[in-house]
């Protein structure tokens, strides 16, 4: 009787925890998987959104790939945004968690300043940058180039030098969540390895070439391949400092990214299947970086 008893419990505490998830799973289906299904199936119509899908095939990636320019344009600005941001924003972020690290007097004031552009909006952080990138008579960036005698620049309406602008926008907003991972990375590394490096000898970039950096190579793995996630799928802060009524993407498209062209195929232009083609071929980019870059850098870590 008791075991029969236990038995009827366990089933009334599944249905309760059925009921329980079942929300999170409907609202997967939904938003989820159901537009995962969707936009695959599109991926092979002709669709605007509004008129019943046609099916044209592979039509669509056919010509992403062999008469699209444009596409080609946004990937290769895609890929110097990326290789503009990850180095340099690691460095920095780097140099600023060994600085924060020391045993320094308000050390917790600074890692909150630096964290804090990491949890603001990025619709907040765009319309600030783009501010300051203004023109001449009211960008506060031009404003102090003029005080040092030097030339302002249109940031923002110059081939040449808006997704430069952008690239240093994305740079420091990213700063602070890259430094508290790398501070966490550097808190795991044992004492013991460093006490044992100076009785061997071992001056500052010793410690830093031969320690620090190899220990922290788990840390980096992680970093670069977030980052190339969120390099690939850049889009907000293209939208706003860049969005006009010629279109997304700035002057003769020079900070077209793949996923702002992505958005102008589908909501601006209402090529729904294209977009949907164009959406499939940046996730399958996306998923052979990560693996390349898992596969480059695997190696076991020892203390």
């Amino acid at each position: 009787m008791a075991h029969k008893k236990s038995l009827f419990t366990q089933l009334n505490e599944q249905k309760w925890s059925f009921l329980f998830i079942a929300p999170a799973v409907l609202l997967f289906l939904i938003f989820v998987l159901g537009p995962l299904i969707a936009s695959f199936y599109w991926s092979f119509t002709d669709f605007n959104g509004i008129q019943a899908a046609k099916w044209v095939g592979l039509a669509n990636y056919k010509h992403i790939f062999l008469n699209d320019p444009r596409f080609w344009k946004s990937v290769r600005n895609t890929v110097i945004y990326t290789v503009g941001v990850i180095p340099p924003g690691m460095a920095l972020s780097l140099m600023l968690a060994m600085a924060v690290d020391q045993q320094i007097r308000f050390k917790n004031f600074f890692r909150t300043i630096y964290f804090i552009p990491s949890v603001t909006s990025v619709i907040a952080l765009s319309v600030i940058w783009k501010w300051l990138f203004a023109g001449e008579k009211y960008g506060l960036i031009n404003h102090l180039l003029i005080l040092m005698g030097l030339k302002p620049i249109d940031w923002l309406m110059s081939p040449v030098w808006t997704l430069p602008a952008i690239m240093i926008m994305s740079i420091w907003a990213g700063i602070g969540y890259n430094m508290i991972l790398f501070l966490a990375g550097l808190q795991t590394i044992p004492t013991s390895v460093y006490e044992a490096a100076d009785i061997d000898g071992a001056n500052v970039w010793g410690k830093f070439w031969n320690i620090t950096l190899p220990l922290l190579k788990p840390t980096m793995v992680f970093v670069v391949i977030m980052g190339f996630i969120a390099s690939f799928q850049v889009f907000e802060r293209i939208y706003i400092m860049t969005e006009s009524e010629f279109g997304i993407g700035g002057v003769l498209d020079s900070a077209l990214t793949i996923v702002a062209y992505l958005y102008d195929m589908g909501f601006r232009k209402f090529q729904m299947g294209y977009a949907s083609a164009l959406g499939y071929v940046i996730f399958a980019a996306v998923f052979i970086i990560t693996i390349v870059n898992i596969r480059f850098v695997k190696t076991k870590v020892e203390y």
